[in-house]
């Protein structure tokens, strides 16, 4: 099984930014304990800053892949770009935020990628992501 792990802006700040809210590790860190949990599958991380490598990538990916993580950062709230790009793939996608965005900002409340996703995630941190694996597992069996 091959599952592809889409991080967006500023995601590649974990360990740095705002640590109360996302932690002290990075996700790189984080990815080898998936790779090492998950040995029997296909895990590839990407992660960008830009909305239109995360549509290619998603291109690129979702006819071959079993699965797609996508943790979009801010575009969740605004980017229908991606949101087209998740439902043009025969891959599903869970998307999943490492702090509740219910619990934050008002902007942050809402997610146009969701309707695009299988599953949500969310307020759960790093293991969120683990959470997330689990299902696209689950729903191959």
């Amino acid at each position: 099984m091959k599952i592809l792990i889409i991080n967006g802006p500023n995601l590649n700040l974990l360990g740095q930014r705002e640590t109360d809210i996302y932690g002290h590790y990075s996700f790189e860190d984080y990815f080898k304990h998936l790779q090492k949990k998950f040995l029997d599958l296909k895990l590839e991380y990407y992660q960008t800053n830009h909305e239109g490598s995360i549509i290619d990538k998603i291109h690129q990916r979702g006819f071959k892949y079993d699965g797609i993580v996508i943790n979009p950062g801010a575009y969740t709230h605004y980017s229908y770009a991606i949101y087209d790009a998740l439902k043009s793939v025969t891959a599903p996608a869970i998307e999943v935020h490492i702090s509740d965005i219910e619990k934050r900002e008002e902007f942050r409340k809402i997610s146009v990628i969701k309707d695009a996703c299988v599953h949500q995630i969310k307020g759960k941190g790093l293991p969120g992501y683990e959470e997330a694996i689990e299902y696209l597992v689950k729903m191959k069996e």
